[in-house]
């Protein structure tokens, strides 16, 4: 726990293929914003079970520059916070955030906001939902888990670093709203059951921490609040991910025709 603590909160170490997939598809696809690899390190008992990665590896290393450098588990474990890597980590570059604005929002979309979740995981796991869902971006206050970028793309599944990342700006629902969306917030005071609710495009779905949940602020300029319904009398919050995961394939499955 000290490691994963002493490491998750400032990471740029991704680990294993997924996430390094992840990262090559932006530089393939030429992105404005990708993230640059610099060296990746191979477990140098894993020649054999691994030659397939290491030859495609040894490909992309040729195209984007990067190097490759062989070492035991032990030096690639004292560099990672989990043990699902397969022996393959690369070093990466910071990757920059661009702010909300009218240009870079899409006419019709469905975005998400999710706001004040306590851990990387739990944010990772939600954004992992949210681009399976098939959501246009994520909006993220100034303060946010993206720090911990390794950590957060493991999680993902690789989702972090596929998805279109904003930094909202203090008049981004403001901006949101003239490109004719609607600001729908989850909570549970004045709100009506998602399942009833009117989720069609243009959408901006906003999600709060299961601590902190959405702000004052924010909730007051929602055009309308909705909730999850229980199947049974519970009192305890669902956690950000898995309230993520539930709206928004609500709002996929209201748009899907």
């Amino acid at each position: 726990m000290i490691k994963e603590e002493s490491r998750f909160k400032c990471s740029t170490v991704f680990e294993g293929m997924t996430s390094i997939r992840a990262v090559l598809d932006n530089l393939k696809e030429n992105k404005e914003n990708a993230r640059s690899i610099e060296k990746i390190l191979i477990d140098k008992q894993k020649l054999t079970s691994k030659a397939k990665e290491i030859g495609y590896l040894r490909k992309m290393s040729e195209l984007y520059g990067f190097e490759i450098e062989f070492a035991d588990e032990e030096t690639i474990n004292s560099y990672t916070v989990g043990a699902s890597h397969g022996g393959i980590i690369a070093f990466c570059g910071e990757k920059s955030y661009k702010k909300v604005s009218s240009d870079n929002i899409v006419d019709n979309g469905f975005y998400v906001m999710i706001e004040g979740i306590e851990d990387p995981y739990n944010f990772g796991y939600a954004l992992r939902s949210i681009y399976a869902s098939g959501a246009d971006g994520i909006i993220l206050s100034e303060r946010n888990w993206l720090s911990a970028s390794g950590v957060v793309c493991r999680s993902s599944a690789g989702a972090s670093e596929r998805l279109d990342i904003y930094i909202a700006t203090e008049d981004f629902i403001e901006i949101f709203k003239d490109k004719g969306y609607k600001i729908v917030c989850a909570d549970i005071k004045n709100s009506v059951s998602v399942y009833d609710a009117d989720l069609k495009k243009p959408i901006l779905l906003i999600v709060g921490g299961e601590k902190r949940g959405i702000s004052s602020a924010i909730l007051k300029k929602a055009d309308q609040i909705v909730r999850i319904d229980y199947g049974r009398r519970f009192d305890a919050a669902l956690s950000a991910a898995s309230a993520s995961t539930i709206l928004a394939f609500e709002v996929y499955k209201n748009n899907k025709n």
